[in-house]
């Protein structure tokens, strides 16, 4: 590559990187020696996760409005007091160093907000936010307060997905034009589309429904949403995209610098079992990029829920695309392709005969230590985390326009300067959540 183009993969990466670092002054930071201490919003599910992946910390204190959901957590840290409100816990317990935020996507941005307003550091999970004003609220928060931040999309700490930027910057499959990425959910890991429909019951007595709710508009409660279903919801989750976009659409962020204009249109170009709750059964989505320094205009292509291996020209018969469990992205230039898996892993060249006595290109980017590890050395002082908040928030943004896409017809014109839809007054209107009464984004 020419210096410029050198430049202008690796060299703007390692800029924004030392500019998102806060200063260890200013931030109180403590020895890697020392232990963190750390709180978790939602406790149960990934929460429960996330919790094992810091255990070597200190946890000490646990939120969760459902008591059932959380029942492992509890246990395993049955001297860490317990709380069904964040606002609650992260007023009185002033010792929290740094905060665990894995409740539904709809609390995300409230709970992570809260948190980094009282200078803590925080893990969230992915989707980062719901909506896109969230996203950017989160994006200068962070800034503001200076605090250490990740978002849980392990794919960015994947040695792949740094593989494949690095082939793809060495120029060994020339200008990609087309990205695809694809998961098989929801398929049958949550009800979705036609036929569901949240009938009410009464709340179970081991869950706090109006703190489940928390900011969101008052509603009854369903077991249609709660406790596992939530994400089929455009109330309170983002569909497949938000389960699963932002690791397997990571590693094409990072190869190819998306997040630096933003796409130009979104639009669902397919959709399959449309209900009137929930999110539809399967979409395609298509995302148009403008081009970015030395790179070409791209078109991104997302799929979902989809049951086999999808095909594409150029692609021998019986090789494997992505992963086995049939989520991946495929990366097609006009001198070859490139297809990593879920979360970036067994990056390859195709056809496989290619790989047979291929070279990775030079190590351009540093490798992650592990993606809890990551966020512990940046919260004690260390390097920024591979996807802080400065890094997550501007591909949560273009991200979530694909939700947009998903409830309303057509294709969506986006200027990302100005940060709204120049053609869909309606899709102007999804960009930032209705708060319920009494709730404040930042407390």
């Amino acid at each position: 590559m020419s210096i410029s183009r050198r430049h202008f993969f690796y060299g703007s990466l390692a800029a924004s990187a030392v500019n998102a670092a806060p200063t260890l002054k200013s931030l109180g930071y403590k020895s890697p020696s020392e232990k963190l201490n750390i709180a978790a919003i939602g406790s149960g599910g990934k929460g429960f996760t996330d919790l094992n992946g810091c255990a070597g910390e200190n946890i000490v204190a646990l939120c969760d409005p459902d008591d059932k959901r959380a029942e492992r957590a509890f246990k395993q840290f049955p001297n860490a007091p317990k709380y069904k409100d964040f606002r609650v816990m992260l007023d009185k317990h002033k010792d929290i160093d740094a905060v665990l935020v894995s409740c539904p996507d709809h609390m995300h941005a409230t709970a992570s907000m809260w948190a980094m307003a009282r200078g803590k550091h925080v893990y969230c999970q992915k989707p980062l936010t719901r909506t896109v004003w969230e996203a950017q609220q989160l994006t200068a928060g962070a800034a503001k307060y200076g605090v250490a931040t990740q978002m849980g999309n392990q794919g960015y700490s994947n040695a792949g997905a740094r593989e494949c930027a690095e082939i793809i910057w060495s120029g060994e499959i020339g200008n990609v034009t087309e990205v695809h990425a694809w998961t098989d959910r929801p398929g049958t890991y949550w009800p979705q589309g036609t036929g569901v429909e949240p009938k009410t019951e009464a709340v179970p007595a081991h869950l706090d429904w109006n703190a489940w709710l928390g900011a969101s508009p008052d509603r009854p409660y369903s077991p249609a949403i709660a406790p596992r279903s939530w994400r089929a919801f455009p109330e309170y989750g983002c569909g497949a995209i938000g389960d699963m976009a932002c690791h397997i659409m990571g590693t094409p962020n990072m190869a190819m610098r998306l997040s630096l204009t933003g796409p130009t249109s979104v639009e669902c170009i397919k959709k399959e079992g449309v209900g009137k709750h929930t999110f539809p059964n399967q979409t395609v989505i298509r995302f148009d990029f403008p081009a970015r320094g030395p790179l070409p205009p791209v078109k991104v292509f997302w799929y979902d829920s989809l049951k086999s291996m999808p095909k594409f020209e150029g692609v021998p018969a019986g090789e494997l695309i992505g992963d086995k469990d049939n989520n991946g992205s495929l990366f097609i230039g006009d001198k070859g392709m490139v297809t990593t898996g879920c979360y970036g892993e067994r990056t390859r060249v195709l056809p496989d005969a290619r790989m047979k006595d291929y070279k990775l290109p030079a190590q351009l980017l540093t490798r992650s230590p592990g993606h809890y590890r990551d966020w512990l050395r940046a919260c004690k002082g260390g390097d920024p985390a591979c996807s802080n908040f400065s890094v997550a928030g501007p591909f949560v943004q273009w991200m979530l326009l694909g939700v947009i896409a998903m409830k309303v017809d057509g294709k969506l014109e986006w200027d990302n300067a100005a940060s709204r839809f120049t053609n869909n007054k309606e899709a102007n209107e999804l960009l930032k959540p209705v708060f319920r009464k009494g709730w404040h984004f930042v407390g």
